[in-house]
Order: structure tokens, then sequence, then C-alpha cells
């Protein structure tokens, strides 16, 4: 059965614009994956983390028959090709996609958790995705995406 995923894609390390052109193309090469909606992108500032520059963020829409878990491995493979490190959390990063809704589904274990637990507290994240999903209902919260980001950004 195929839901639709929402990712979360960010970079501030390198050609920021170019490696989130390269890293959708990738996502869209892959079994099991349909590209349906990306968001425009947008510079904006780091949130926590150490000093670092600002980062181009978009949002994504995917169909897919992949499980969540197995939808993370891909992100993350396509994450590791761009040289991606994970030794400063929330640091400068060249490549950052973050599993952030999958259809209706809950997932709560030690590698995953979605919906992503920040996202409701992210504008980085609300801006993109409301431009492409603005009626996507969040499972936990109850609320559209739109009503999420009138909620922080009111």
């Amino acid at each position: 059965m195929e839901l639709t995923a929402y990712i979360g894609l960010g970079s501030n390390l390198g050609p920021r614009e170019e490696t989130l052109r390269q890293a959708l193309q990738d996502l869209a090469g892959r079994g099991g994956v349909t590209v349906t909606q990306v968001s425009g992108f947008a510079e904006t500032e780091p949130v926590g983390g150490p000093p670092q520059g600002p980062f181009i963020n978009a949002a994504a829409g995917r169909r897919t028959a992949l499980s969540p878990r197995e939808l993370l491995g891909v992100l993350q493979q396509i994450e590791d090709r761009f040289g991606r490190e994970r030794d400063v959390r929330w640091g400068p990063r060249t490549l950052d996609l973050d599993l952030l809704l999958y259809g209706d589904q809950i997932v709560s274990d030690p590698e995953l958790q979605v919906p992503h637990p920040l996202l409701h507290k992210r504008l980085f994240v609300l801006e993109p995705l409301c431009e492409i999903a603005p009626d996507v209902v969040h499972p936990i919260l109850h609320k559209t995406v739109k009503q999420l980001l009138e909620d922080l950004a009111g």
C-alpha cells in the first residue's frame, strides 16, 4: 500500500541548492518512491547548535510503498552519499533529510519518531510544508499544517 510521506530538506554546507536538487533526484530514482510535490527553496537562519551559516530549506511530498523505517534508511543513505557527518548535534551539514510525516501513522521507537517531534515548533519546516500540504493533519496534534504554522507564527 502506498502512502504519502513528507520530508524536510536542508543544507548549509557546500553548494546548498544544488545539493538539495540532486538529493531530490536521488530520492525520486529509488524504487518504491514517487515524487509528488516539492516546495520552493528558502534561506533560513540555523536554530540551535553551534554558530554556523544559513540553511536552504524545502519540503517534499512522496508517494511510497516503503515502510517508515525503510524510507528512513533510504534518507540516511542519501545523506551519507552527500558527506553528511553526524558528530555535532544540530551542527552544520551538507544535507539533512527528515521524515516529517508518513500518512497518518505514528511511529515511536529509539531510531524513529513520526511525526517528527519538532515539526510543530520549527518555522523552517512548517513554512515549506504548508506550501505543499496545508491541509494535511498532524496525527497527534489533530491540526492541519496550516493551523500549526499559524499557531507558531501568530
